[in-house]
């Protein structure tokens, strides 16, 4: 069993490098189950089907799985901690210097090109998440369903349960599975369920306005099936279109700023805070948009079998999977409109999309964006 800050120690490297999204998954299996052997292949693999089920970004699931494993909720919320450290702590300062800055015309126009990196990068999105369903008529449906009803105006989070009723109507074909029960700690479930009340109460006995931000980036994260990328409509709608708290040019940036640090791209959640509400803000947002995502993984862990074989959740999945399709399209069609385009700018934009489908680095997408900005600044 390995010590809590051999735990953090090892997720904290890994934090430091983890740009890729859920190409991370592959690093984290190999300190694992090769180098450290902490847990076995097996059990490694239902870790990864699971992550890919529950909301929450891939990676940053995958590391909390391994750290449940191997010393339960402590472990799982150190190698949370080590994991998502440097992608937090990189993100404050870059949201300070946003800040202080954003109006200057060199940091204006920076960020015009970092806008086109962001269409290009919601645009891949988009397609990772429709090509594996493009010759499938029920999550055609599905997808256009929740396209039109965002169009409408229809809150988005209605429209995922809306899917998620109906996935389980018309996935008739997802049969039952046997599996051998095994035993739930309920009163940890219970425990851990409890979590969030607590964290919102206390957000709002400090400040009501802390515990809207709170509670905005908890349901943001609640809904994320599909991974990260499927944070950015519902956070799109939250604190752009219901809220106002910001403009989409201002929502994109964060997004851009997102993709220089290491971490997942809902560390989005950290500008938003910082940007309202300072240091303090960004802290709550952090926490706020990691805490759901923690807790389902952690339950998921305990209730490993049942859920992975359930036949109820792998149908709602498929559906659930397919709308974020629509709500990721519909997004794209707001960033685009918060781009200022021209000839140029939009074969910028073609090729930093076409460098993503070839699986060019994302790293090496921003930056060329960042040249770009200078070299028509200058």
């Amino acid at each position: 069993m390995p010590s809590l800050r051999k735990i953090f120690w090892e997720f904290l490297k890994l934090g430091l490098s983890s740009f890729g999204g859920p190409a991370m998954v592959a690093f984290i299996r190999d300190l694992a189950v090769n180098r450290q052997k902490w847990v076995p292949k097996e059990t490694f693999n239902e870790g990864v089907a699971i992550a890919q089920a529950v909301p929450g970004a891939t990676a940053m699931q995958m590391a909390t799985f391994v750290g449940l494993k191997t010393r339960g909720i402590i472990g799982g919320l150190v190698s949370f901690l080590g994991f998502s450290l440097p992608a937090f702590v990189l993100m404050m300062l870059l949201s300070w210097f946003y800040k202080e800055n954003h109006t200057l015309t060199i940091v204006h126009n920076m960020f015009q090109g970092l806008r086109l990196a962001v269409v290009a990068i919601v645009g891949k999105a988009f397609l990772d998440f429709f090509l594996p369903i493009s010759r499938k008529a029920k999550e055609i449906l599905i997808a256009a369903l929740s396209f039109v009803l965002f169009f409408e105006g229809v809150n988005p989070f209605l429209i995922i349960f809306s899917c998620f009723l109906l996935s389980y109507l018309i996935f008739t074909e997802v049969g039952k599975f046997k599996h051998q029960a095994s035993k739930v700690n309920l009163k940890k479930i219970l425990g851990l369920i409890t979590v969030p009340f607590v964290f919102l109460g206390i957000f709002y006995l400090i400040n009501p306005k802390y515990f809207n931000l709170s509670q905005v980036m908890m349901k943001v994260d609640a809904f994320a099936f599909g991974g990260g990328y499927a944070c950015l409509p519902l956070m799109l709608h939250q604190v752009v279109d219901k809220l106002h708290w910001m403009t989409k040019e201002v929502f994109m940036d964060g997004i851009a700023l997102g993709q220089v640090t290491p971490g997942p791209i809902v560390i989005t959640a950290t500008f938003v805070g910082f940007y309202l509400y300072g240091i303090i803000g960004g802290i709550i947002a952090t926490i706020s948009i990691f805490t759901p995502s923690f807790i389902i993984i952690s339950i998921a862990s305990e209730l490993q079998e049942r859920i992975r074989y359930s036949t109820w959740f792998l149908r709602a999945k498929r559906g659930l999977i397919a709308s974020f399709s629509g709500l990721l399209l519909f997004a794209e069609l707001k960033f685009l409109g918060g781009v200022h385009w021209t000839p140029l700018s939009a074969i910028i934009a073609t090729i930093f999309l076409v460098a993503l489908l070839k699986r060019v680095n994302i790293l090496w997408v921003v930056f060329s964006a960042v040249i770009f900005s200078l070299f028509i600044h200058f």
